[in-house]
């Protein structure tokens, strides 16, 4: 077998081994006769896996008691809905910045049931940068301000938050656990799992308990996050195995060290890269310095074509999905917490190969 260096933006690489435990397992989790995918998830054995999942999540991120850690289905896209049906109540009136394909969407949902104030985009140079912001665009009521803390397909990250008196609202799916953050910042903060945490079809969510009371009334049950929240995430079936390897993955972190040697490992993997971006002839990043994401980096050649020939070349040698997003074009390497540095090293050095034979 020979496993290849996945530089894709999710689903994406897992660490060999979370991917081993997981194997060991398939027939028979702990003394259980079966595998987790089989158990009840009404069961006493599948009930410490969840509840060791959220314990690992409070201890790994640092989560204050009066937060709800939920385990939910539908992606960041269903919190694209949730967010502003049970966040915007109030007012119903809430502060997006627009950062890229996925605030957009973002904000494109919420103002099926509020008002949204876009009060800064990135747009202009096709969301190349996180944009200044002026207090005097937000909104005073506002029930809540809404950003994507790092931008999976365009390379950009928040370096600095919103200084707002609003509830802070985060998509954090690209960047979590990656680095570290204070979660007392935010009313809440949702991840898709497929990135930094697991397999797909979970997603992560922490919200302060006071903003779970005033859910709009056309609410749906399953879109409530209160319903999750008083079940313990087992209002229904939740994705009961993608949670299992989720908590496999938090050993794993917590192995290494925690969220904070992580983000040591994965600023050191992302300047091999950019450094060599910066002193390449061929190849060019396309974010400017001072807001580049440690997760997601998109360069290009200036060439189409050339570009469709490193994709290529690159897959041949062992490095897979590292053609950009189509709305983009070019390449981009996702290298999230499980790409080795090694892998990083020996990407650089393809690269370094390739611009020697087509510069």
């Amino acid at each position: 077998m020979s496993r290849v260096y996945n530089f894709s933006a999710g689903p994406s690489m897992l660490p060999e081994e979370v991917l081993k435990k997981a194997q060991d397992e398939m027939l028979e989790c702990g003394k259980s006769g079966m595998s987790v995918m089989e158990m009840s998830h009404r069961s006493k054995d599948y009930q410490e896996i969840i509840d060791g999942a959220e314990a690992l999540v409070r201890e790994l991120m640092n989560v204050p008691d009066n937060y709800k850690v939920l385990f939910l289905q539908g992606g960041g896209s269903t919190q694209f809905a949730m967010v502003p049906l049970n966040l915007a109540n109030k007012n119903k009136k809430a502060d997006y910045v627009i950062t890229g394909q996925w605030a957009k969407k973002a904000a494109a949902e919420a103002e099926r049931y509020i008002t949204v104030n876009k009060v800064a985009s990135s747009a202009d140079k096709t969301f190349s940068y996180i944009p200044k912001l002026d207090k005097s665009t937000f909104s005073s009521d506002a029930d809540y301000f809404y950003i994507c803390y790092n931008n999976t397909i365009y390379g950009t990250r928040f370096t600095k938050l919103p200084e707002t008196d609003a509830t802070l609202v985060a998509d954090i799916s690209s960047c979590v656990m990656s680095e570290v953050i204070d979660v007392t910042k935010f009313g809440l903060l949702f991840a898709g799992a497929q990135k930094n945490l697991g397999p797909a079809g979970v997603t992560l969510v922490i919200v302060r308990e006071d903003l779970l009371d005033d859910v709009m009334d056309i609410t749906p049950t399953m879109l409530n996050y209160k319903t999750h929240a008083d079940n313990g995430s087992m209002y229904n079936t939740p994705p009961t195995y993608g949670i299992y390897v989720l908590k496999l993955v938090l050993e794993w972190i917590k192995a290494k060290g925690g969220v904070a040697e992580l983000q040591k490992i994965n600023e050191a993997k992302a300047k091999i890269l950019y450094d060599y971006l910066d002193s390449s002839k061929l190849f060019k990043g396309t974010v400017v310095p001072e807001d580049r994401s440690l997760m997601n980096v998109p360069f290009v050649t200036g060439n189409d074509e050339l570009d469709a020939k490193f994709v290529a070349e690159a897959k041949a040698a062992g490095f897979v999905n590292l053609k950009g997003h189509r709305t983009v074009g070019g390449m981009r390497a996702s290298i999230y917490n499980a790409m080795p540095v090694e892998g990083v090293e020996k990407l650089v050095e393809f690269m370094k190969k390739f611009e020697a034979e087509n510069a």
